[in-house]
């Protein structure tokens, strides 16, 4: 089976710790572009920086990834022998917390790669609320500051995690293409975490993109040894999402998880952190990027949209062109 075509991939994560293993980064092809995590609500600013500083580091010390500062290094209209042959790496933070109310450290964040950051995990902050309150205010006076901040600065603002009244705000107060980086669609299964038809069609409205996870109970696909029911889930995804809200505007963030062991660890140890509908479907299952991308005798996703007549055209704006149109509406430098 033939490898797939290179990923823009807006959201992966590995062991938010100094000592995590960048080289695991590699399982992706050479001259695909990486959002990978730095931090959510329990980290603090220090903490965050210190991971971002040690992952740069290690990245440019392996000598197969490039560091991102602006759209051309991420994803090059004419990809050269350089982007050709290594890994584009950004950041993106996955609550507002890391920033401790300073939203003068978005520039700092933004200044060692961050181009990705929503304001709320799961639960309320000073930004807004998330997915698992059961009451949804929306978005803070901070919360559209800091929308308003991330426009400026050119930061992507992600809904994903975050409650519908907020998805909905972040579409109303920003004035660029806002994203949700890892998010399906709760039309076709019914959890938490996933977005309502409104929520996807305010993206869209904005220009945005909202990029398909592979996470199984976000997929309704979560048996351990389901990895083509998971793939083929993921096309599901962004079939409904193309006729919903047009080709363009879907893309992929799988948020493939390095660190799956911890994570269940984490849903196992602190349920209260967690709702009962998010986590009844069990241990969490990932699509690894070698199921993703057709490498591991899964059939990727790549030829699952091609089955279903997709075009190339529409295959590589999912894998990557639509995110990188709205990273150069949104981006700077």
């Amino acid at each position: 089976m033939s490898p797939e075509p290179r990923l823009w991939e807006q959201h992966c994560c590995l062991p938010l710790l100094p000592i995590a293993d960048v080289t695991e980064l590699t399982r992706y092809p050479l001259g695909s572009y990486l959002s990978l995590n730095i931090g959510y609500s329990p980290q603090s600013t220090r903490e965050s920086l210190e991971l971002v500083t040690q992952f740069r580091r290690d990245a440019l010390t392996d000598g197969r990834f490039r560091l991102v500062h602006s759209v051309e290094d991420a994803w090059p209209v004419t990809p050269t022998a350089e982007s050709e042959a290594t890994i584009a790496l950004a950041f993106d933070l996955e609550d507002a917390g890391p920033l401790e109310g300073d939203l003068g450290n978005v520039e700092l964040f933004h200044e060692l790669g961050l181009r990705s950051l929503l304001p709320t995990y799961n639960h309320a902050n000073a930004a807004g609320c998330g997915c698992l309150d059961t009451e949804d205010t929306g978005l803070t006076g901070y919360g559209r500051d800091l929308i308003r901040t991330l426009n400026e600065v050119g930061v992507f603002a992600d809904g994903s995690h975050c409650s519908r009244r907020t998805g909905l705000d972040i579409a109303e107060t920003t004035s660029v293409p806002m994203i949700y980086s890892h998010s399906n669609l709760a039309a076709l299964w019914a959890h938490p975490r996933n977005i309502g038809d409104e929520q996807a069609k305010a993206c869209a409205a904005t220009g945005g993109v909202i990029g398909i996870n592979g996470v199984g109970i976000f997929l309704g696909r979560n048996e351990p040894d389901d990895h083509a029911g998971r793939v083929e889930a993921m096309a599901d995804h962004i079939a409904y999402g193309a006729e919903l809200v047009g080709i363009e505007h879907i893309g992929v963030g799988s948020d493939y998880s390095f660190d799956a062991d911890d994570f269940n660890n984490e849903l196992a140890t602190n349920p209260e952190s967690y709702s009962e509908e998010y986590t009844r479907y069990g241990q969490l299952q990932w699509t690894p990027p070698e199921d993703l991308l057709g490498t591991s005798g899964v059939r990727g996703l790549d030829a699952a949209l091609a089955a279903r007549g997709f075009s190339d055209n529409d295959r590589a704006a999912v894998f990557g062109g639509n995110f990188a149109r709205v990273a150069r509406q949104v981006w700077r430098g």
